[in-house]
This record gives C-alpha cells, sequence and structure tokens, in this order.
C-alpha cells in the first residue's frame, strides 16, 4: 500500500474515533484502568481480548485518553491488501502525520495481517502497545511463541449488570446498604430487561434487532473464516445447538452423533473455535482425580444472555439456568479485571445431587453456589438445599449460598448456615 493511502485511513479512523467519543454517553468500565495501565511500563505490551462488540477498542482509548498516540483498527475493507511490507509504512504515517514522539500505539485486530506477532515484537523494544482482538487463541498463541512472558493478557467482558444499571441512568452507590421500595423495584425491572437483552453495549443503545448481526459476525468472520471451515451449515447448526442447550452437560460423542460428524476431534475442533472466539465458555465438573475431570460431561455457557435468547427462543423458561449464566459470567469478569484467580467447576454426584457453582483457590473449595429462579416450590427448595449440603461434606467447605430472584435470609439446614440472597443484591455488591 502506498503511505497517502496509509495516511488517508488513518485520519479517517482518527475522525471517526473522535466523532464516536464526543457524540456517544461512554461508560467508565467497572475495573482499575490505572492498574491496567500500569501494565504498559513492564512488559509494555497489554493484550485486551474479548468477545467481538464488547468495547475493547473503547477500552484502550480510554487507556490512553491523557497519552500521545497512535492508532489503527485492521478490521477495515480498506486494509484488505496490508501485508508485512506495509507495517514500517504505516509507522512511517504515522510520524509524519503525529510526530516522531509517539510513545503509545493502539492496534484493534492486528492479527488479521501476517507476521503481525513478528512486528509487534519488535516495536515493543521502543514503544508501548496495546492490541485488542476478538480470538484468545490467535492472540495468546502466537504472540507466546515470540513473546514468551513479555506481555499481559487481559479479558473483557460485555456490560455487567452495574454498567448496564449506569447506561440506564441508574448508578446506584456501592455503599448504599438500604434500598427504597421504589429503587428495588427499578432495579428489578432492569434486572429483567438484563436477563433478556445482555449487556452489548450496542443492544443496550439500537435495541435487541442487533443481536443477531453481532452474532452472525462472530460466527462468520471470527470463525468460519478465520479457521476455514470446510462444512458451514453443520457448524452454524452446531453453534446454535450449543446456545441452546446452554447450562446442560455435553459429551463430545453424543455431539459427534447428533450431527453425524464421523471424527470425534471434528467435533473437539468446534467447540475451540466457538471458545477461543469468546461465544461461549466451558465449565468442567469438579473431581480431585484428573482423569475424572477430563473424561465427565463438561456444561457450555454463553458469553451473553441476550445471544442466548437470541438463539433459544425460550425466554421464559430458561430464566432459571439464564441467571446461572449470568452469575457464572459475573465470576469470570470479576477474576479478569480484579486479577483475582480463581477456579469455577459444576458438582454432580453419582445420585444426580447438583451443585451448579463450586469456587476453588488454590487448593480448597472456598464456595458453593445454588441458583435457582423460584424457591417458593418445596420439592425446588428441599432439592436444592440437599445437593447444596452434601457438597459441602464431600468438600469439606462452609461457605454455603443460595441466589434466587428475590428471596434473602438466612437459615440453617443439617446444622449448617446458608445464605439466600436475590441476585440483583448479589450482581451489586
Amino acid at each position: 500500500m502506498e503511505i497517502e493511502e496509509i495516511k488517508r485511513i488513518i485520519i479517517d479512523q482518527r475522525e471517526e474515533n473522535n466523532n464516536f467519543f464526543k457524540t456517544e454517553k461512554i461508560i467508565e468500565r467497572e475495573l482499575d484502568s490505572n492498574n491496567l495501565k500500569k501494565y504498559l511500563k513492564y512488559p509494555n505490551l497489554l493484550v485486551i481480548s474479548g468477545v467481538r462488540r464488547s468495547g475493547k477498542s473503547t477500552l484502550a482509548h480510554l487507556l490512553l485518553k491523557n497519552e500521545k498516540y497512535g492508532g489503527m483498527d485492521f478490521d477495515d475493507e480498506r486494509l484488505a491488501g496490508f501485508d508485512k511490507y506495509d507495517f514500517n509504512r504505516m509507522l512511517q504515517a504515522f510520524y509524519e502525520l503525529l510526530g516522531n514522539n509517539l510513545d503509545y500505539f493502539i492496534f484493534d485486530e492486528i492479527q488479521n495481517v501476517k507476521t503481525w506477532e513478528v512486528f509487534l515484537t519488535r516495536l515493543r523494544k521502543t514503544r508501548k502497545i496495546v492490541v485488542t482482538g476478538s480470538n484468545a487463541k490467535l492472540l495468546s498463541g502466537e504472540l507466546a511463541t515470540h513473546l514468551t512472558g513479555r506481555y499481559i493478557d487481559f479479558t473483557l467482558y460485555p456490560f455487567s449488570f452495574k454498567e448496564f444499571l449506569t447506561v440506564k441512568g441508574m448508578d446506584f452507590k456501592k455503599d448504599s446498604s438500604i434500598y427504597s421500595t421504589a429503587e428495588i423495584a427499578q432495579i428489578r425491572t432492569a434486572l429483567k430487561e438484563y436477563i433478556e437483552i445482555g449487556g452489548f453495549p450496542e443492544v443496550i443503545k439500537f435495541g435487541g434487532a442487533i443481536t443477531r448481526r453481532i452474532y452472525a459476525d462472530i460466527v462468520t468472520k471470527d470463525i468460519l473464516f478465520r479457521y476455514k471451515v470446510k462444512n458451514r451449515n453443520t457448524f452454524r447448526e452446531y453453534a446454535n445447538y450449543l446456545l441452546s442447550n446452554f447450562g446442560k452437560e455435553i459429551s463430545y460423542n453424543r455431539l459427534k452423533n447428533i450431527f453425524g460428524i464421523k471424527n470425534v476431534h471434528t467435533i473437539k475442533n468446534y467447540v475451540e473455535y466457538l471458545y477461543s472466539s469468546f461465544l461461549i465458555f466451558i465449565l468442567e465438573k469438579f473431581s480431585y482425580k484428573l482423569k475424572q475431570k477430563i473424561i465427565a460431561p463438561k456444561k457450555v455457557y454463553g458469553v451473553d444472555t441476550g445471544l442466548i435468547n437470541t438463539m433459544a427462543y425460550q425466554f421464559s423458561e430458561n430464566t432459571g439456568r439464564l441467571m446461572e449464566n449470568i452469575v457464572l459470567l459475573e465470576l469470570l469478569r470479576k477474576r479478569s479485571y480484579f486479577n483475582d484467580y480463581f477456579e469455577v467447576y459444576y458438582w454432580k454426584d453419582y445420585y444426580g445431587k447438583e451443585v451448579g457453582v463450586v469456587i476453588k483457590r488454590g487448593n480448597s473449595i472456598i464456595q458453593l453456589i445454588q441458583v435457582c429462579r423460584d424457591l417458593s416450590l418445596l420439592s425446588t427448595r428441599e432439592r436444592q438445599l440437599k445437593s447444596l449440603i452434601k457438597a459441602s461434606d464431600e468438600l469439606n467447605c462452609s461457605d454455603l449460598l443460595v441466589i434466587s430472584y428475590d428471596y434473602e435470609k438466612e437459615e440453617e439446614a443439617a446444622g449448617k448456615k446458608i445464605k439466600f440472597i436475590p441476585l440483583w443484591k448479589w450482581l451489586l455488591k
């Protein structure tokens, strides 16, 4: 590409970005931005990954809002012919337009260009770089080869419920311990909408109709084209099936039979593609034995309940599982945003007793969580509590929590204290 052509793209993208920040309501994400920016001091390469349209680029620009920086979004059709020989021309274009004293660069979806990781390896020696992308495998895999231990990876998720409330103009104080009846009604109404449409910024702004477009872009651009999947219709059906069966146990052999695919490795690859593109995440069954963890059925959850509802078409029937999906997403969000490493599993015994969320830190199980929409039905309540108590005994964990839609109390059962909390209050903690 010619330098003047690259310059025009740089200028156009800067103008579009400046207009975006002038006209849009920008929400500061629920994370420590200053701490995140510190990662650029050393090793001076920060990778912000996450599902498409979750706000990665906006976060990158917010981090550098007080710095002089250059930025290029490679998810631009005008850069379709950009190759490895154009990287130096791009740098020259930046320096001619903005000066030689650029300390920072932001590159969106740079993995679209071959040998991008070699270019970043060279540039990071003298500049601080933020890279955003929607494919974990490409970003972490290829960077790890060239930059072992010399970059920081951070995962961004769609808006949390707190961020959703901020968008809606309902920014409740963190230290508020007393909620009025009117406030609780507002929050519950907002929670119902959040469960239904999810946390993608564009969906909150434009409505649920755009959700299908986001889903199609993830499947087509981030998976089918990137991995050159041959059986595209089969893969689309496969992706739809997994999202429609979120929160349920899956096995690769059963999926192989359902879709008539001969090789189980193809099924595993499909799951990996969806996982690497952040469309789904996998929950393993907890076991102290590694072999049991590997062979046990896994559960699939979606990165956003709005996407799930778009594909599943059963919102009212799925509310309990959608709540569980939201709880798990919030845990993953906290683990990423606050650098608090813990592992999340589900638990199930031979008799079918099950606990939806098991949190493990180090060698200890630190909390067991059941998520249940409605505890008014006696049989449901007994089943949930019996499973929780059984898991508590087996896993030696005394921190027992039940998250429901609206019940709050602390009770004792079988000599164990069990806390009950509404989902909205747990999300606002």
